[in-house]
C-alpha cells in the first residue's frame, strides 16, 4: 500500500472539497475526520468515503449551505435538524458543544436527525478523552437497510454503529462497533474485488448462511447477521433496537419518515467523570480494569489481550511519523475528481 504524508492528505482532501462547494471550515473539518479513520485504522469509513462524499454534492444530496435549525435546547439535551449538511462537520459541531455543556452540567446530549453519513465513529473520541471526558456515540441510516432482525430474513436496520471513548492515566480506551457482525463499506468493497468473507456472516434471501457478499446486491437481496451471528445475533439485534432508540427515537425522526438519501441520525453525549465519582477516581478504576485485562493470562494462538483502540493509536502514531497507508483502491478513485479541480494528486512513498 502506497504511503503519503498526512497533513499533505489533509491538504488534497480539503481542496478537493473546497472545488466541489463545501465553505472551507467545513471542507477542513470532514477532510480532518476522514483522515483520522484511516489513522485510526478505519481504511472502508475514512478517505474512502471522499470520492461518494463529492458526488453526493455534486449531485446536490449532500447540502454545502444553510446552518442547522434548533429543534429544542436544553441545558443539557438538544435536538438538531442537520438539514443535510456534512455529517463529520455537524458530529465534531455536536461533540465540542456536548462537552461545553457537559462541564457546565456534568452531562449533555446531542441529538442530531438530517444529518448526511457521519464517517468514523472512533474518529470523534480523542477530542472528548483529551480533555478528560467520556463520549459515547451511536447513529444509523434511516434510508437505508441491509441487517435483519435476529431470526429474519429481510433487512430493517443498518449496521447501527456505537462508540465509546474514556480516559485512563496512558491511552484512552476507543471501543468502536456495530449491532451488525460486519459493515456495508467492507461488504462492498469485498464484492468489488470479487472476494468472500472468511467467515459466514451474511444470508442470502432464503435465509442460508453465506460468506458471500455478493448476496446484498443480488435480487432479491440478502441481508448481514446482526452482531454474534448464528448463535447469538439476538445480542446484536438488541444492540439495534436501542441504537434506533437513543437516534431515530430521541430524534423523533427516523425510519418512518420518506427516505431523503444516504444520511444518519446521530446520538452524541459527553459525560465528565468530575462531576460524578470525580476524574481522579475515574482513572483509577479505568486503570485498574484495563490493567486486568491487559495482564490476563492469552488463549492458545494469542499473543497478548488488547484493550480496545490500544492497536489503533500504535498505528495512528506509527502512520503520523511514516506516512499514512492508504488503500490501493483510494487514490485511483480520486484521481479523477483530482483531474476534473485541477487538483495535483498528493505525492506517495
Amino acid at each position: 500500500m502506497p504511503r503519503c504524508p498526512v497533513d499533505a492528505l489533509r491538504l488534497f482532501a480539503q481542496a478537493l472539497l473546497t472545488r466541489a462547494g463545501l465553505p472551507g471550515d467545513r471542507a477542513q473539518a470532514v477532510a480532518e475526520v476522514l483522515v483520522e479513520g484511516d489513522l485510526l485504522g478505519h481504511d472502508t469509513h475514512g478517505l474512502a468515503l471522499l470520492a461518494p462524499y463529492l458526488a453526493e454534492i455534486e449531485r446536490g444530496a449532500m447540502a454545502t449551505t444553510g446552518d442547522i435549525v434548533v429543534l429544542n435546547d436544553r441545558p443539557a439535551a438538544l435536538l438538531w435538524d442537520g438539514c443535510r449538511l456534512p455529517g463529520p462537520w455537524l458530529t465534531r459541531y455536536a461533540t465540542d458543544t456536548a462537552i461545553e455543556r457537559a462541564r457546565a452540567y456534568g452531562t449533555a446530549t446531542v441529538v442530531i436527525r438530517r444529518s448526511h453519513h457521519i464517517a468514523c465513529l472512533a474518529a470523534y473520541l480523542c477530542r472528548a478523552t483529551e480533555q478528560g471526558f467520556v463520549l459515547l456515540l451511536a447513529c444509523s441510516d434511516p434510508n437505508a437497510a441491509s441487517v435483519a432482525p435476529f431470526g429474519g430474513t429481510r433487512a430493517v436496520f443498518t449496521p447501527d454503529p456505537l462508540a465509546i471513548g474514556f480516559p485512563t492515566a496512558g491511552d484512552p480506551v476507543l471501543v468502536d462497533i456495530s449491532a451488525s457482525v460486519t459493515t456495508n463499506g467492507m461488504s462492498a468493497r469485498l464484492h468489488k474485488l470479487g472476494r468472500r468473507f472468511v467467515h459466514r456472516w451474511l444470508l442470502d434471501a432464503g435465509g442460508n448462511a453465506t460468506d458471500d457478499p455478493a448476496v446484498l446486491f443480488a435480487v432479491p437481496q440478502g441481508t448481514i447477521l446482526p452482531l454474534g451471528g448464528l448463535e447469538a445475533g439476538h445480542k446484536g439485534y438488541g444492540l439495534a433496537l436501542l441504537n434506533e432508540a437513543l437516534t431515530g427515537g430521541l430524534a423523533g425522526f427516523g425510519r418512518a419518515d420518506p427516505k431523503e438519501g444516504w444520511g444518519a441520525t446521530v446520538f452524541v453525549q459527553a459525560l465528565d467523570p468530575e462531576a460524578f465519582g470525580g476524574r481522579d477516581a475515574f482513572v483509577r478504576q479505568a486503570e485498574f480494569i484495563t490493567a486486568q485485562c491487559r495482564h490476563n493470562p492469552p488463549r492458545p494462538g494469542v499473543d497478548a489481550v488488547r484493550v480496545p483502540g490500544e492497536r489503533a493509536l500504535a498505528r495512528r502514531r506509527e502512520q503520523l511519523a511514516r506516512g499514512l497507508q492508504l488503500h490501493d483502491s483510494i487514490l485511483p478513485a480520486l484521481e479523477p475528481w483530482a483531474r476534473r479541480f485541477d487538483i495535483a494528486l498528493p505525492a506517495t512513498h
